[in-house]
C-alpha cells in the first residue's frame, strides 16, 4: 500500500509524455554468458520507474550501461529522441544522468559540505591558490538540502557520524547539485530502519515532483510499490513485464520475478 504523499500525482500525466531516455533492444554478453538480451526501458520526466529482479536478472548490468560504466553490445540508447553513446561515466554525466550506488561513495571523515563539493570546490577568487569559499559553499549546501527537504543540524559533523538515511540524502543531494535530468538509485533504502526508509522514499518523491526521471533498482518490493509509477521486471537478462505500479500486487511481483505463472 502506498503512503499518503508518496504516491505519484497521476500515471496518466507521465504516460502522455515522450520518453526522456529510451533503451531499445539492449544486449550485453560476458564471454559466453548473456547478461542482457533485447531489453527495452523508457523513462520520462517526473516518473519513478522501479527496476526489480532476482540476483542475476540483469539489474546491475542495466544500471551500469545507463551510467556509462560499461557499454552495451547491442541496441540503441536515445536521449530526448536522439541516439547517444554511453561509453564512459562522463558521457552519462554530460547528458544529465547521475547515479547513486548502494555504497554511496562518501568520505566518512569529511563533513557534509566537503562531501557535496568534493572535486568541485568553490574558491573565493579566480587567481590560482585562492582560498576555498567555505561560507558560500555552506550557503549552496543549505539551499540544495532545503530544496530537497533534507535536514542536517550541523554541516561540520563528519558524515560518518550521520544516520543511514542522512548519509543517503547527502549522496543524493551531491548528485542533484549537478542539475541532472535522470537519477539512478541503486538500493537506496537497503539496511535502513523504518523511519530512515520513509525519509528516503519521501526524498525520491520530491525528486519526482521537481521533474526528474528516477530509475529505482531495489530488492524491496514494498518500497517499489510504495513509490514507483511503473515497475519493470527483469528475469535472466530479459524484460518480462512492464506496467503501472497500481496494477501490481506484491504476490504478483514475486510471481513475475520467479517466473511462476
Amino acid at each position: 500500500m502506498r503512503v499518503a504523499g508518496l504516491a505519484a500525482t497521476g500515471e496518466a500525466d507521465t504516460a502522455d509524455k515522450a520518453p526522456l531516455l529510451s533503451l531499445r533492444a539492449i544486449g550485453k554478453r560476458y564471454g559466453g554468458v548473456t547478461a542482457l538480451s533485447d531489453v527495452e526501458l523508457h523513462i520520462r520526466e517526473g516518473e519513478v520507474v522501479g527496476l526489480v529482479g532476482d540476483n542475476g536478472a540483469g539489474k546491475s548490468t542495466l544500471v551500469k550501461i545507463v551510467s556509462g560504466i560499461i557499454a552495451a553490445d547491442e541496441g540503441q540508447i536515445l536521449f530526448n529522441g536522439a541516439q547517444v553513446a554511453l561509453k564512459r561515466p562522463h558521457d552519462a554525466t554530460a547528458l544529465g544522468i547521475q547515479t547513486v550506488y548502494q555504497d554511496l561513495a562518501l568520505c566518512d571523515n569529511l563533513d557534509t559540505v566537503q562531501n557535496l563539493f568534493l572535486g568541485r570546490e568553490i574558491h573565493s577568487g579566480l587567481l590560482w591558490g585562492a582560498k576555498l569559499s567555505r561560507p558560500y559553499m555552506e550557503y549552496r549546501a543549505h539551499a540544495a538540502l532545503s530544496n530537497l527537504g533534507i535536514r542536517i543540524e550541523d554541516y561540520r559533523v563528519p558524515v560518518g557520524s550521520l544516520s543511514g538515511g542522512q548519509r543517503q540524502a547527502v549522496a543524493i543531494a551531491r548528485a542533484v547539485l549537478s542539475n541532472p535530468r535522470i537519477m539512478l538509485l541503486d538500493e537506496p533504502a537497503a539496511a535502513l530502519g523504518v523511519p530512515q526508509r520513509t525519509e528516503v522514499l519521501a526524498l525520491i518523491a520530491r525528486l519526482r515532483q521537481q521533474g526528474l526521471g528516477v530509475i529505482l533498482a531495489s530488492h524491496d518490493l514494498g518500497d517499489i510499490l510504495e513509490i514507483a509509477d511503473r515497475v519493470v521486471v527483469l528475469r535472466l537478462g530479459r524484460k518480462v513485464a512492464d506496467k503501472p505500479a497500481s496494477e501490481w500486487t506484491t504476490s504478483g511481483l514475486v510471481a513475475a520475478i520467479a517466473g511462476v505463472t
